[in-house]
This record gives C-alpha cells, sequence and structure tokens, in this order.
C-alpha cells in the first residue's frame, strides 16, 4: 500500500493517508473517496516560524492554513474532467500535484487534525512543481 505524503519539509513529509486496497490486518483509511466532480486536497503545513526565526502566533498559522492557495491533490472523483467541452485539452490536474486555488476554495473538512478540502474540478488556477516560496498576498 502506498503513503501519501505531504509537507513543506522535502527531508520530513508527514503521511496523511493512504491509497490502494486495504490489506488483510491493515486499518482502513478515513480519508473520504470524493464522488462527482470533487478533488480532495490536503493542506501543506505551514512553517511555524517566519524567516527571522520568530515563531508565529497560534492565531496567524490558523490564518495561513486557512486562507492558503496551495493544496495538495489526494484524490478525483470518477466524474472530474469528464465533460469535453468543458474541459477541451483534457485534465487540469492529477493526483499527486500541488495546485494554486482561490483562497477559501471548497470545503473544509479535519480528520486526525490535518485539515483537508473538498473543492470542485474547475477549480484549479495552475499546477506547480515546488509550492514552497509561493504565499498570498
Amino acid at each position: 500500500m502506498s503513503e501519501i505524503l505531504i509537507g513543506i519539509n522535502p527531508d520530513n513529509p508527514q503521511v496523511v493517508g493512504t491509497a490502494g486496497s486495504v490489506e488483510q490486518g491493515e486499518k482502513a483509511t478515513q480519508l473520504p473517496k470524493p464522488s462527482g466532480y470533487r478533488i480532495l486536497c490536503a493542506i501543506p503545513e505551514v512553517e511555524k516560524a517566519f524567516d527571522g526565526g520568530i515563531l508565529k502566533a497560534d492565531e496567524t498559522l490558523h490564518y495561513e492554513e486557512v486562507l492558503t492557495t496551495v493544496l495538495f491533490v489526494v484524490d478525483l472523483g470518477p466524474d472530474c474532467y469528464t465533460d469535453k467541452e468543458r474541459f477541451p485539452s483534457g485534465p487540469w490536474c492529477k493526483k499527486g500535484d500541488f495546485v494554486l486555488v482561490r483562497p477559501n476554495s471548497g470545503s473544509r473538512l479535519i480528520i486526525h487534525n490535518k485539515e483537508f478540502r473538498l473543492i470542485n474540478d474547475d477549480s484549479i488556477e495552475a499546477v506547480v512543481d515546488d509550492p514552497r516560496g509561493i504565499s498570498r498576498k
């Protein structure tokens, strides 16, 4: 079974879920399977300190997490990007991509203290290779 890793530190990513069939004796994941044209995304870990080393307040960390524009695609619903009229060039993203969306996009849910979002397939604004250094203004 493969694990989905996410984090701002590429040397120490965190496991946020699992993908694939559940082997006997393993626990099933609690990540929801998106339905229709929804995309399940994880929110990358927020840096705990400013560049100068000063720790961020809990409220600052909360706002950065809630208003983030960078998400990690965990899973796509079965109807994502199937409408050839709306998406003539094909899918805008795939599992494992870091994507840019508008702040407050989608439905927020928390599983084991990790925040996820369910967003629509047409909410994707861009795909980025390396999200480090991207912040909203």
